[in-house]
């Protein structure tokens, strides 16, 4: 037991000041002063992450909203938007250092942003999955991660839950079907059924929900439905308006692979 707790981290820390998260590896630009200004930067960071799945266009989109961050730090829309990217380029980086680096940094921007405006419920949405991610990189904070998690994301499918097209549910069924189950986690795969169902409800047609239901469905036994259920992710994904989703491509892809039976799955690298 002594050894296991002395192995254990904290998932929340106290963040350094905004200036000094990220480093300064993007452009170099000077404070601006006027909130037009910011804008503009917010306005070429969308731009740019519009690009993916290119990493560069990508690092280069969280580059600048850091930077509009640093230029105003009475604003939240830099620091959320810089760590919804960097959750991107986490499932799409190859160098676990890397991913531990961005996962660190993220939570500190969700920090700051819950200290900013501590009513705004994104805050605590992007700070749960942060941590999330973060406790997947370093296992280390896991145990303090996963209560943490649950709890915001229970609180957050209470109070915002059309949040990210029904963000908290999806979520927190992953959470509940991948985290050990008791005693030693909060996994539960039922629970994880009952809240990937209520996303699927509040947002039908946002393919992420139909992936998360197909999982939960398949950890409960229900391999058919499973099945109708990757397959429905699939057509949202590659079909209709959803399909010109820049990330469309991920999620036709994770249904493809739901879609595979098991013996004939290549082997991936799983983070």
């Amino acid at each position: 037991m002594l050894v296991a707790l002395a192995g254990c981290a904290s998932a929340v820390r106290e963040p350094p000041p905004v200036g000094a998260i990220g480093g300064q590896t993007g452009p170099a630009l000077t404070e601006p002063t006027e909130a037009s200004s910011v804008d503009a930067l917010l306005a070429e960071a969308a731009a740019e992450f519009a690009r993916r799945p290119d990493p560069a266009r990508a690092s280069r989109a969280r580059e600048l909203y850091l930077s509009a961050a640093r230029a105003d730090a009475t604003r939240t829309e830099g620091l959320l938007a810089a760590a919804r990217v960097g959750a991107w380029l986490i499932e799409h980086e190859a160098d676990a250092a890397r991913r531990e680096a961005l996962a660190v940094e993220d939570v500190q921007l969700c920090q700051w942003c819950d200290r900013l405006t501590p009513t705004d419920p994104e805050c605590d949405y992007r700070l749960a999955l942060a941590i999330g991610q973060q406790a997947r990189e370093r296992p280390a904070t896991a145990l303090d991660a996963l209560p943490r998690m649950v709890r915001l994301l229970r609180d957050l499918a209470a109070a915002a839950p059309s949040l990210d097209f029904a963000g908290p549910h999806r979520v927190l069924a992953l959470v509940l079907l991948r985290a050990p189950g008791w005693p030693s986690g909060p996994g539960d795969p039922e629970e994880g059924l009952a809240e990937a169902r209520r996303a699927v409800t509040l947002a039908p047609d946002y393919p992420p929900n139909r992936l998360a239901l197909a999982e939960a469905l398949a950890a409960n036994g229900e391999d058919e439905a499973a099945r109708a259920a990757w397959e429905d992710a699939l057509r949202l994904a590659t079909t209709g308006g959803t399909s010109r989703d820049p990330d469309a491509l991920d999620w036709a892809s994770e249904a493809r692979r739901g879609l595979t039976p098991l013996s004939d799955r290549k082997p991936t690298h799983q983070r």
